[in-house]
């Protein structure tokens, strides 16, 4: 694979792959196994389709277009605001929510050193040296991913083998499919990286060939992460019991509860350093990735070229908001990211199902590329929205 191909993989799936990852066998529990499976191949092919049909409508637009000029074009101007909102409203507290992680983690490092500093401190810092690397564009942010998603996946496999032998196959058939709805909001949302396509086609140059590809491959390498750290977990620590997965599901600090009954169950402490590792990167890495995708948005929505002094105001415009909210609304990215996967079927599968809809068969634009199936999986998008909507609001 070329050095550029690997970089945009490796961006996609730096973004997708989170710290969340790690509580996708906690959600997912009561539905077992196989029920897992099911829900995590089903959201991966409704999440890549979204990547493609915002790939299809993105074609049809300039260069550097984003959802903004997407949403107005094809869908008019309530769908550009209604862009504006979801898109600010989730990545806002997104980036809030690293902002508050990654910080933590500054925190730790610096008091290693015997240094003592305050959270205001830490934050403006962790703030600094990330967005020092996405101002200077998406090349420099591609190199600093591909290291993280090294250590990352490094951290990644050296858990997963110490889980391996501990595998008792007779568990993956507890869980009952009945409970798979209650785990669709969370799944689905652990493949919410088609917003980065915008960004991507840019890089590649409208190469429509890498970046089926990059999409393609990005998203399966997630996809085959999530099913080994289910199929690890779920053989390895029972459903009931004292530290079971029907515990862990009561705990409000899931991802912590979880690496200790691994801890019970495998007799080994190293699980806590790859875990608190591959914590941090994940924080990294998605902010990396999120910033970029705000960064390019804002830029679309502002109509700016990223340079001078446009590029600086898009930067503070990018990052001074969550750093706020950060630190004087702590509660209200928490509020927000309540509300993230009703905000991403909106953003993420009603949006591009109804621009390329309304593209292809109300105005009629024919272009070079087309995803194949035809309405089909456009309907299949608008119904899982649905879907989603009502699930978000019902186990809100």
């Amino acid at each position: 694979m070329k050095s550029k191909m690997l970089g945009g993989v490796l961006l996609i799936v730096g973004t997708t792959i989170g710290a969340g990852m790690l509580a996708l066998p906690v959600v997912t529990a009561q539905a077992g196994f196989w029920g897992a499976l099911f829900l995590l191949i089903a959201s991966w092919a409704i999440m890549t389709f979204s990547a493609f049909f915002i790939l299809e409508a993105s074609l049809w637009m300039p260069m550097d277009s984003n959802i903004i000029l997407m949403a107005k074009r094809t869908l008019g101007p309530l769908a550009e605001i209604v862009a504006w909102v979801c898109y600010l409203l989730l990545f806002y507290c997104l980036l809030a929510a690293y902002v508050a992680g990654g910080s933590d983690i500054l925190r730790g490092l610096i008091s290693a050193l015997g240094v003592n500093t305050s959270s205001v401190v830490d934050a403006v810092l962790f703030v600094i040296v990330l967005a020092s690397i996405v101002y200077q564009g998406i090349k420099s942010i591609d190199y600093a991913n591909r290291v993280l998603m090294l250590i990352k996946l490094s951290a990644f496999v050296l858990l997963v083998l110490l889980v391996i032998p501990h595998i008792d196959v007779a568990r993956y058939n507890d869980g009952k499919i009945q409970y798979l709805f209650s785990a669709v909001t969370v799944v689905i949302t652990s493949f919410g990286f088609a917003t980065l396509v915008p960004s991507l086609r840019g890089y590649f140059n409208n190469d429509v060939q890498k970046l089926r590809k990059v999409i393609l491959i990005g998203s399966l390498i997630p996809l085959a992460c999530y099913i080994l750290w289910v199929g690890a977990v779920f053989g390895s620590v029972p459903y009931s019991g004292e530290y079971g997965l029907a515990s862990i599901i009561k705990s409000d600090h899931s991802t912590l509860a979880l690496t200790q009954s691994l801890i019970y169950y495998l007799h080994n402490s190293w699980i806590t350093s790859f875990t608190r590792i591959f914590t941090a990167v994940c924080v990294f890495t998605s902010f990396l990735g999120v910033s970029l995708c705000v960064v390019d948005f804002l830029a679309d929505g502002f109509q700016l070229e990223k340079k001078g002094v446009s590029n600086l105001f898009l930067h503070v415009a990018t990052f001074v908001p969550p750093l706020v909210i950060a630190l004087l609304f702590p509660n209200a990215f928490i509020i927000g990211l309540n509300y993230a996967g009703i905000i991403i079927a909106i953003l993420m599968l009603i949006l591009p199902a109804m621009m390329v809809w309304s593209g292809r068969y109300r105005k009629k634009i024919v272009a070079d590329y087309r995803v194949m199936w035809g309405k089909f999986p456009l309907i299949m998008l608008m119904v899982v929205a649905i879907v989603v909507i009502v699930q978000g609001l019902i186990y809100r």
